[in-house]
């Protein structure tokens, strides 16, 4: 058959597509912007028959339909690979579950020949070329890697997804694809960058923004300190910058509407910016959309240090809730209480370092105030019971507040206790600082 006769052959309603799932399966639903939402609705309608079905996915930015059935514990489960507050909530009302993983080895859980494989995988998709390929839009990450493994694949068509070039991975051909279900052409989920920046976080993004030499090659990550930076450089003398992250988000629009990038100077993937998967506004679903420029690529891929270690003056930049004066950076939880997940913060602290020039940044306010309560410091002498280490003490390069920066690679306790405590807030050094000289990790040096 040609691709048009496969085409039909295989194209089915929603409420057929919903049938193939049975008790007991393991669903994967997609990743991001790509999770389905026509058969998801035509499996709300159907999971009440069912038990024991296990959904697996992560950073949702819409509310699946099958959250929503009366009694979902009863019924299955959602397993994220990375959690957004969409997620938290599942936590809450008692069906959802964390899978831990640095984000890089992803595609190799779905590889790996031991490894449990998908019963079925639900993803959407652009429509089919006139090749016989869906794209899989703004998120290569792991999918073809998911698809290759799954007994049963089901593209759902949206007209609105961005077509995103790719190096590899970036599609699936109708020969691999079981079922075709054209969706409802919803549009695309949209991601705000969090509001204005506050004046912390300009004076922390004035401070990195100091570090970057022109040509620099850019990761940023998820939240309010990451986009103060890009903003800082769209108002800096910065030019000639590169791109080559995890998460693309509005931000690099930005930089690149302001003529800041353009991927010159990179060492691989010269003159295109490179991300595994994507969420915002509209203008960054119409930048990507046909755009040579960028490059959709497997987060093995994006991710690897050694990859990233291979394009000098690299600068990864990211957010932390916290540390410890050992230098332990918290950025997936509170206490116990989960917020997102390691996803690439490790790798990328890890490739930036091992890059000719390059450098990471963990970047936080020095408090914060909960709700009813005194303010607190985000420097601990210890993380809270049940926080989650993000990054080991080890691989922790630059750590910057509206207090400072210090550069704790090569330091010893003492000399990191008392530089982690420098950029604290003064309200609480004093306080560190018993708690270090108890730890044994106090010895001021440089003051009378």
């Amino acid at each position: 058959m040609n691709i048009q006769e496969q085409y039909a052959s295989k194209l089915v309603s929603a409420d057929a597509a919903a049938a193939v799932v049975k008790s007991g399966d393991w669903v994967d639903y997609g990743w991001c912007v790509g999770t389905p939402v026509t058969v998801d609705k035509a499996l709300a309608k159907r999971l009440p028959e069912l038990h024991d079905v296990k959904f697996r996915g992560g950073v949702l930015l819409r509310r699946p339909a099958v959250f929503d059935i009366e009694n979902p514990a009863e019924h299955m489960c959602w397993n994220s690979w990375h959690m957004s507050g969409i997620e938290r909530k599942s936590i809450a009302e008692g069906f959802g579950y964390f899978a831990p993983m640095r984000y890089a080895e992803l595609p190799r859980f779905y590889r790996d020949p031991n490894a449990p494989k998908p019963d079925v995988a639900i993803i959407e998709t652009t429509p089919m070329d006139e090749h016989g390929y869906f794209n899989f839009g703004p998120q290569a990450s792991h999918l073809a890697a998911m698809c290759a493994s799954a007994k049963c694949v089901i593209v759902e068509v949206n007209k609105n997804q961005p077509n995103c070039h790719g190096g590899f991975e970036h599609c699936i051909h109708i020969s691999q694809v079981d079922m075709i279900v054209e969706g409802e052409n919803e549009g695309m989920p949209q991601m705000g960058g969090g509001g204005e920046p506050s004046e912390i976080d300009k004076a922390v993004a004035k401070l990195i923004v100091e570090e970057i030499p022109n040509g620099a090659c850019l990761q940023l990550g998820i939240g309010g300190m990451p986009n103060a930076v890009g903003s800082a450089i769209v108002d800096s003398d910065l030019k000639d910058l590169g791109v080559h992250t995890e998460m693309y988000v509005d931000g690099f629009v930005d930089l690149y509407n302001a003529g800041k990038i353009n991927c010159s100077k990179k060492s691989i993937d010269k003159g295109r910016e490179v991300f595994a998967f994507a969420a915002g506004t509209q203008k960054l679903y119409d930048h990507l959309n046909n755009n040579p420029g960028v490059m959709s690529a497997p987060v093995n891929y994006t991710n690897d240090p050694y990859v990233v270690a291979q394009i000098d003056n690299f600068m990864s930049i990211n957010n932390a809730v916290d540390v410890d004066l050992f230098g332990q950076v918290n950025a997936e939880s509170s206490g116990v209480k989960h917020i997102s997940g390691t996803g690439g913060q490790l790798d990328f602290v890890m490739g930036a370092y091992m890059s000719k020039g390059g450098k990471s940044f963990i970047c936080m306010s020095s408090t914060f105030q909960p709700k009813g309560k005194p303010m607190q410091s985000r420097i601990r002498p210890t993380l809270t019971t049940g926080s989650i280490v993000t990054d080991p003490r080890s691989t922790i390069h630059y750590l910057v507040t509206e207090y400072g920066k210090v550069n704790l690679k090569g330091l010893a306790t003492w000399q990191r206790a008392e530089a982690i405590i420098s950029v604290a807030h003064p309200d609480f050094r004093d306080e560190l600082i018993a708690e270090a000289e108890k730890m044994g990790i106090w010895r001021r040096s440089n003051k009378v």
